[in-house]
């Protein structure tokens, strides 16, 4: 293998290791989140599971990102994200699928 296209190997092979670990990372910011939202939850749509809307921290505020549709998985329910007390400060729980 040429020495160019092994290298290219190694860094896309190193970025894939990398992924996993970036999206188990967690924010953890020293101001706890304004309360959430009230919503008009849709009315049910078959095959979809309603993710409410929360809060996300970016750019040193939080900013509302209003709930949506998620294709549902068979045999999974979801989990919303949270915020909840980190230590000295606030940490956000991603949401997930529980089987």
């Amino acid at each position: 293998m040429e020495r160019k296209t092994r290298i290219a190997a190694l860094a896309v092979a190193a970025a894939l290791m990398a992924a996993p670990l970036a999206a188990q990372a967690q924010i953890v910011v020293r101001v706890g989140p304004p309360a959430l939202r009230v919503e008009a939850v849709p009315a049910p749509r078959p095959g979809f599971v309603w993710a409410p809307g929360r809060w996300h921290w970016v750019g040193g505020r939080y900013v509302w990102n209003s709930g949506r549709w998620l294709r549902g998985r068979p045999g999974y329910r979801w989990v919303p994200g949270e915020w909840g007390h980190r230590g000295a400060g606030w940490g956000y729980a991603r949401g997930h699928w529980v089987r």
